[in-house]
């Protein structure tokens, strides 16, 4: 049996493999009031239904402001809750994680979906007024307002009023989005928040009441993770960090190690390590698995669970990554896209049957349907 295809518990919930769906912007709420609709049904539940281990949703903002661009997904009231619940439970039907990222923008908020154009949405055509640490732009869009430190404190509560809402629509994972220049991130680089107060580095304290000399912005990640952990007991908590800025002077592995610990702390049971999207000045040299170095890195000097995510994209390079221990799972989203029953090719790759046909000698197959098994990893529960 192949490590790709082999159960892992992620705290306390069981995901039949490691072949997981990363997050994927959709931009498909053509109402602007943040509701899933059909294509969040069909598109999520395709991955399952085609052998994922866990399926995880799109970034939901925890804020109508957190939005990326007006047609994201959010999850800050009751009604999208409503809408997510039959999402998720058709997810856990096709024996997949139900998971949702939680997420707010900050000044990458408000922007234009892809297709639109490339620069902040202006107030008459929906648009908001953006937030984030200060007042720096992230390159061409329109300036963010800086938040208060009251505002700042009231954060991490509504971090957790979402995960409360979304542990009950279903979802059994959830994700903070702390990565890809994004207000959780906006505060936790140096290139971006340059506040002097206690959401800065000026009052951070070490447990023993003494002045933090790494001057780590970590506070703000500390309190949702914190609060998110507390509202959602019950669920797998990831944390999605950017392990480098890709800029001088930004967040670095070594940083990025300390943010885990702190995070591993306060709750955390996972952590989906990726990189870059706080400053354009970056310059990433893309390669396949340019990405896995950090999972590497993170894990052996934590001893922390991650995944490596980043143009992995074939089943025998995401089956060596986790065989040389370089992380516990891996997340992939394009290669869904092209294929939703990705993990059912793979597995039938990695068992040399290039017909895609299950193995009728084998005592366990793990993704394939029930009625072509002889056992599975993981049961899959009853529908809803």
């Amino acid at each position: 049996m192949s490590h790709l295809f082999t159960p892992v518990q992620v705290g306390p919930i069981a995901a039949r493999n490691r072949a997981w769906v990363s997050p994927m912007c959709q931009y498909s709420c053509d109402a602007q009031d943040g509701m899933p609709g059909e294509w969040h049904h069909e598109h999520l539940a395709s991955f399952a239904r085609g052998g994922a281990g866990l399926v995880m949703t799109e970034a939901a903002a925890v804020v109508p402001e957190g939005r990326i661009s007006p047609q994201d997904a959010g999850i800050w009231n009751d009604a999208q809750a409503e809408a997510w619940a039959p999402i998720a439970a058709r997810i856990r039907a096709h024996g997949a994680v139900p998971a949702m990222q939680l997420a707010h923008a900050g000044r990458k908020a408000s922007t234009y979906r892809p297709w639109s154009g490339r620069d902040t949405v202006p107030a008459a055509e929906g648009g908001w007024q953006s937030v984030s640490a200060t007042t720096d732009a992230f390159g061409r869009f329109a300036p963010p307002r800086a938040l208060t430190a009251a505002e700042v404190a009231a954060l991490p509560e509504a971090f957790a009023a979402a995960a409360r809402r979304a542990v009950g629509a279903g979802f059994e994972a959830l994700e903070v989005h702390a990565a890809h220049g994004y207000l959780l991130h906006q505060f936790l680089s140096p290139l971006s928040n340059t506040r002097t107060d206690e959401w800065g580095t000026a009052d951070w304290r070490t447990a023993a009441g003494e002045r933090d000399p790494r001057g780590l912005r970590v506070e703000l990640l500390r309190q949702v993770v914190a609060a998110v952990r507390a509202a959602a007991p019950e669920a797998a908590l990831m944390v999605r960090l950017s392990a480098s800025d890709w800029v001088e002077g930004g967040i670095d592995t070594a940083m990025t190690i300390e943010h885990v610990r702190v995070a591993a702390e306060a709750g955390a049971d996972w952590f989906d390590l990726s990189s870059g999207g706080l400053d354009p000045r970056q310059q990433i040299a893309l390669e396949p698995g340019y990405q896995v170095p950090f999972a590497r890195d993170v894990r052996a000097a934590t001893g922390v669970q991650v995944n490596a995510v980043g143009l992995i994209d074939e089943p025998a390079h995401a089956e060596r990554v986790l065989a040389e221990g370089d992380a516990d799972a891996v997340m992939l989203a394009r290669p869904w896209l092209r294929n939703p029953h990705w993990a059912l090719a793979a597995e039938a790759e990695l068992d040399g049957d290039p017909q895609g046909r299950p193995d009728a000698s084998a005592d366990t197959v793990s993704v394939w349907p029930a009625q072509y098994t002889r056992a599975r990893h993981v049961p899959p529960p009853a529908a809803g």
